[in-house]
């Protein structure tokens, strides 16, 4: 057997292990597992959009693979190269039509799913939307119930088949919500409030996460979105409040500091909690973690500066509170000062 048949059949052994290994991956995209009508509906969106990129990309690459085989020149070719033009309008038509017909058709479903998956859209239900205010924090998740007045830290409980409103807004850099089998991603911005519809169908942990890369620890900025029957729901709701762990606002501003933590329930929440987040940031510029220790405008820093040298000729502070303030990793772990007065570890 010659070498060049050897390396054709090499290659072509190659190729089928690729897409096998191909084929084999894509059992855990879990976009392609949806469990909420939103997810649901984004899948769809994905495989029409597939295969119409798919009308056109396969013929093109058949036909260019059998023209590259089908004139390929050969060490015994002396034949001269003589082109000869020629022009065809059907073909014409047939190739630029098919295209544009293509891009029509994308461009009116795409529209329609945009439209549909507006994510501030209300999901049409019988049952009552509960609110689930989230806030990305450096390196962990705060998600307040406020119609139930507990929170939780890096993990979610919601009631099956009951859409859930998120309310997003981040105390530190900007991230982004994302449940991949619930629905798509959202930012989450100090000084906004983002809002996200999403519902899970059938009960289960849904992996969740961070989608944005904010530093150190981004990576373990993973939580998990358990889906419960209503009547498990409601029991989790009564065991929480029960815990008697109130996340107070020295707690939260604890919380805030960059660091990790683990899971974490709150019996209660200081009122307002979210919107303050919200609203103090929008306020300041260049706010450090915590919304109460508010930055200040580079006027008021010279007005400091000048009052400070009046009374003692010192420099006013920088803005560097954030560099400089104290890692609380492993927060909400055995040993910090906080674990056993204000937090306890979710079940």
């Amino acid at each position: 057997m010659r070498i060049s048949k050897l390396r054709r059949l090499f290659a072509m052994g190659a190729v089928m292990i690729g897409i096998m290994l191909l084929g084999t991956g894509c059992k855990s995209m879990i976009v392609f597992d949806p469990k909420g009508p939103v997810g649901l509906q984004q899948r769809d969106l994905i495989y029409i959009t597939m295969l119409l990129c798919l009308i056109i990309l396969v013929p093109v690459l058949l036909i260019t693979a059998w023209i590259v085989w089908r004139y390929r020149d050969k060490k015994d070719n002396d034949a001269p190269y003589q082109p000869v033009w020629s022009h065809s309008t059907k073909l014409e038509i047939v190739w630029w039509s098919i295209p544009i017909a293509v891009i029509l058709i994308l461009a009116i479903v795409t529209a329609h799913y945009t439209y549909a998956l507006d994510p501030a859209k209300p999901l049409e239900s019988d049952k009552k939307t509960i609110t689930i205010q989230a806030t990305s924090l450096d390196w962990k998740w705060l998600f307040q119930y406020p119609e139930q007045g507990i929170a939780t830290v890096n993990y979610l409980v919601i009631p099956e088949k009951t859409p859930v409103k998120f309310e997003l807004t981040s105390d530190g850099p900007m991230n982004s919500f994302w449940v991949p089998q619930l629905g798509g991603m959202i930012y989450t911005m100090s000084g906004m409030a983002t809002t996200l519809h999403l519902q899970a169908d059938e009960p289960g942990n849904y992996m969740g996460t961070g989608a944005n890369f904010t530093g150190r620890d981004f990576a373990k900025m993973a939580f998990t979105a358990k889906a419960v029957s209503q009547t498990d729901f409601d029991r989790w709701v009564t065991e929480a409040k029960a815990g008697g762990n109130a996340l107070s606002e020295d707690g939260y501003q604890m919380l805030a500091q960059p660091g990790t933590a683990g899971r974490l329930t709150f019996a209660s929440i200081p009122s307002g909690l979210f919107e303050r987040i919200v609203h103090e940031y929008s306020m300041s510029r260049g706010a450090p973690p915590g919304y109460t220790l508010k930055a200040k405008t580079l006027s008021e820093e010279k007005e400091s500066a000048h009052t400070e040298e009046s009374e003692g000729g010192q420099l006013p502070p920088g803005n560097n509170a954030q560099k400089d303030a104290p890692d609380v990793r492993g927060f909400g772990q055995s040993g910090h000062p906080l674990d056993h007065r204000h937090m306890n570890h979710g079940k």
